[in-house]
């Protein structure tokens, strides 16, 4: 009988440890469940912040190039370039001012300055955005730590539809524009300071 007892009492440990393994893996699958929950929802809210973001500054720009085409002593191309932040007087905890380095910080924008050569004709500056997570902004995505860049453009009425403007196509606004942040363009950019 003793011996019986011995042994019971291992089948109620061994009981109790498969208990506590089970209930480990059931916490651990939720943790596991609950983090990816988590990177998801940081992940729509950093996209819905910089999209925000982007459709408050090109609000910003047709507001602007209307006040252009009004005040005749003004070329909407002379606007080609600006920083469309200082349009908006409001402060952004998000916005660094002008990039201090190459790129702003994680989940952070930062405008870059141009460069103005002879040969060719640059945009005065560069806005910058620096994801944080995977996202998608205005149908480009990018992966956390590889930056957007737009700047600003004419707009034009395209009347032939080849993507360019001619001498005969009128101006009609600004819009902020997509960019490519390339290594040539960046070393341009950077020679400018």
């Amino acid at each position: 009988m003793a011996r019986r007892a011995i042994s019971d009492s291992g089948s109620l440990k061994s009981a109790r440890w498969f208990r506590h393994l089970v209930a480990l893996a059931i916490l651990f699958a939720l943790w596991w469940f609950l983090l990816g929950v988590l990177e998801r929802e940081l992940q729509r809210a950093e996209e819905q912040s910089a999209n925000m973001v982007i459709s408050q500054l090109r609000s910003a720009l047709v507001i602007k190039g209307a006040e252009v085409m009004l005040d005749r002593q003004q070329s909407l191309e002379d606007h080609e370039g600006i920083n469309p932040f200082e349009l908006i007087d409001h402060q952004w905890g998000s916005y660094a001012g002008q990039c201090e380095g190459d790129i702003p910080e994680p989940s952070n924008w930062c405008f870059r300055d141009g460069t103005q050569k002879e040969t060719v004709k640059q945009s005065r500056g560069w806005l910058i955005y620096n994801p944080n997570q995977p996202i998608t902004l205005q149908d480009r995505q990018a992966n956390a730590g590889e930056p957007l860049a737009w700047t600003v453009a004419t707009e034009f009425a395209d009347r032939n539809q080849n993507g360019q403007r001619e001498q005969n196509e009128r101006s009609t606004g600004l819009r902020l524009m997509p960019v490519s942040l390339t290594e040539e363009s960046a070393d341009t950019q950077s020679a400018a300071r």
